[in-house]
């Protein structure tokens, strides 16, 4: 049972809420059960260290049999009791429920990301808000997304507000970090796909989901929260959509936006 908050260890492992230590370290937080249940079912490798409270395990009884299950997959996973002063000083949440772990960064390489043929990539460009990015993962996944790609300064999505808005999603979706717009939309330009954008000042999505352009093999571009996509941005995509505001709305958030846009294109490409 780790029992002392300020041990080394603790602290060590509560650093990787800074993205510098996430980026000299190459790994990342994971908090919560639910977290950790789905890291343990889709991505065991990726998990190092765990460390559970005898009454979260106690409650969560499936993530034990989950805990030996992945360290007959992985033999380098290590799993402690801690308790929950060790737990609160680890996380960066106020309710971790008794569980914090410690995996290694899982970005996949833009070139097997277009070598697969996808046919729904969403595009993150300047992103910067944790909840909406954690969102439009958790929606991309839901809608059957091929992948997810960040480019320009969109946040680090192994921030811990990421990785728990995401639910998840974070170890199901391949998705490349740390890319260039006019280099991603060049490669789903080349890899069959349409690239399509956002924005306010584009045409209605409901036009073009009539003319069966939605069915198409599509990149999604999704811009920043504040000042959406630049003129050089959409200069790089083939056609802006926009949604229809039907109520006094001024707009919808880009998490919603995002999410709307999926579904239509998911549903349209399902209903060939």
């Amino acid at each position: 049972m780790l029992e002392n908050p300020r041990a080394a260890r603790v602290r060590t492992i509560r650093k990787l809420s800074q993205r510098t230590v996430r980026r000299e370290t190459g790994r990342f937080l994971l908090e919560g059960p639910q977290a950790v249940r789905e890291a343990l079912t889709y991505r065991p490798d990726l998990v190092e260290d765990l460390f559970a409270t005898p009454t979260a395990l106690e409650k969560h009884g499936d993530i034990r049999t989950l805990i030996d299950d992945a360290q007959a997959e992985n033999p380098d996973l290590e799993w402690e009791y801690a308790d929950e002063a060790v737990i609160d000083a680890m996380s960066d949440t106020v309710t971790p429920q008794g569980f914090v772990a410690v995996a290694k960064q899982n970005p996949t390489g833009l070139k097997d990301i277009f070598a697969s043929e996808p046919k729904l990539v969403v595009i993150c460009e300047e992103v910067r808000d944790p909840g909406n990015l954690g969102t439009i993962l958790r929606a991309a996944d839901a809608a059957g997304a091929d992948a997810v790609v960040l480019t320009g300064r969109t946040v680090d999505p192994f921030n811990p507000k990421v990785v728990r808005s995401t639910t998840g999603s974070l170890f199901h979706v391949p998705f490349a970090v740390d890319a260039d717009l006019a280099d991603v939309t060049g490669r789903a330009r080349g890899a069959g796909l349409q690239v399509l954008a956002a924005d306010v000042k584009g045409d209605d999505l409901l036009g073009v989901r009539s003319e069966g352009a939605l069915e198409n093999p599509t990149a999604w571009v999704f811009g920043n929260e504040a000042r959406g996509l630049t003129d050089d941005d959409l200069a790089l995509c083939d056609r802006a959509l926009r949604l229809p505001i039907y109520g006094a709305a001024e707009s919808l958030s880009l998490a919603t936006a995002a999410s709307v846009c999926l579904y239509e294109t998911a549903v349209a490409q399902r209903s060939m």
